[in-house]
């Protein structure tokens, strides 16, 4: 983005708990000559957080705060046509996220969010994918957890592969982590919704079309025993096969035909069947609206564990890929996945975007499509590690 604004970045939802740590994020390792402002609707609850910033950092003592409503579309526009980048992390999006979507597509204002609601992200292309190629915007979904250890994972693995095969990838799933309570709540309105989710999805298939002379897909597996890796599978129904597959419609170095399936993996057979019921239980559970809000009410949005329970919360995602006979075993492993690391790859995203020479794109796009090399450079040298085992 070329033209002048005075902001280079405006992060909304800070008063939550994963925006808060995002924001302090932010505050310690950020560059100081990043411009930032904090967006919300209620400003005594910005200045506490302003506050806790400038315990971190002196200079944010007088970081400016906007008064900005989630459904306020004047409000939100007046704030974008300010700055290069927003950043969202107020869900559930499906509630919450479209205006500003709508607002950054319009004003060309490139936009990332910690989303993992497949059928939010598919109606946001559907909606305004359009409008943010003719205005140069950049709008990046998914830029947490969900989905960025998955689609940059998949990214690093696949140039260790000739480009001229098929290639196929399956990526596995482990953590000892609780995720938030924003994340519960997103989960249990997907589930709730799959059946306008599945139209949705096709929707949008029949609107973007299919790369041409290539094919990439995302492939549900079966429940089994890894001969590589030992765990036992259990196919894991997230946004973040469909993220990876798009992707590989994008990117020629995926191959002709590339294929990608996604799995939680346990050492033994009783917890992938403990799972697996688990799963199934808590998806009849959501589409009865009683129960939805129970659950809801257990795991409240807002609130997460403290810091030393943070730090000993550890994920790795292994991934097998096979092309033209070879075959390779890469692994993307970092601490608490839900809080700490997902606050860090959205804040590395949006200073990506904000900062970094990016393969020119425009539209709803991946974090691969859109920052690739400049995103994975600094995801590594911010601690996640991408290794070749």
């Amino acid at each position: 983005m070329t033209d002048a604004r005075d902001l280079d970045l405006v992060l909304f939802g800070a008063t939550g708990f994963t925006g808060g740590l995002t924001a302090e994020y932010l505050a310690r390792h950020a560059p100081a000559r990043l411009r930032w402002a904090l967006a919300g609707r209620n400003l005594a609850k910005l200045e506490a957080v302003r506050h806790r910033l400038a315990a971190i950092d002196p200079r944010l003592e007088d970081m400016e705060l906007l008064v900005a409503d989630s459904a306020d579309r004047a409000a939100l526009d007046a704030v974008v046509a300010r700055t290069r980048v927003a950043v969202s992390t107020v869900g559930p999006y499906a509630v919450h996220g479209e205006p500003l979507v709508a607002a950054c597509a319009a004003a060309g204002t490139d936009y990332c969010d910690l989303t993992g609601e497949p059928e939010f992200v598919d109606r946001m292309y559907l909606a305004h994918h359009e409008t943010a190629v003719a205005s140069g915007a950049r709008l990046v979904h998914a830029c947490g957890f969900d989905s960025i250890p998955h689609d940059l994972g998949v990214y690093f693995t696949v140039r260790q592969l000739p480009a001229d095969v098929p290639v196929t990838v399956r990526g596995v799933v482990r953590s000892n982590a609780t995720f938030s309570g924003g994340t519960f709540h997103s989960a249990l309105g997907a589930m709730a919704a799959a059946r306008s989710a599945r139209a949705t999805y096709a929707e949008r298939r029949k609107a973007e079309g299919r790369p041409e002379g290539r094919s990439s897909r995302a492939v549900q597996g079966k429940p089994h025993r890894d001969p590589v890796l030992g765990y036992w599978l259990l196919p894991l129904p997230t946004i973040d096969p469909v993220v990876v597959a798009r992707s590989g419609a994008a990117l020629a170095s995926y191959g002709p035909e590339f294929r990608y399936s996604h799995y939680a993996g346990t050492q033994t057979l009783r917890y992938a069947v403990g799972g697996a019921v688990g799963a199934t239980a808590l998806a009849l559970a959501a589409q009865v609206g009683p129960l939805r809000e129970q659950l809801k009410k257990r795991v409240p949005q807002g609130e997460g564990p403290d810091e030393k329970r943070r730090r000993k919360a550890w994920f790795t995602v292994d991934f097998v890929a096979e092309a033209g006979g070879e075959q390779v075993h890469t692994r993307v492993s970092g601490g608490d996945p839900g809080y700490s690391e997902t606050a860090k790859m959205l804040a590395e995203s949006a200073l990506c975007l904000a900062f970094d020479t990016n393969p020119p794109t425009a539209g709803q796009v991946t974090t691969a499509v859109a920052m690739g090399d400049n995103l994975l450079s600094r995801l590594q040298k911010a601690g996640l590690d991408f290794d070749t085992v």
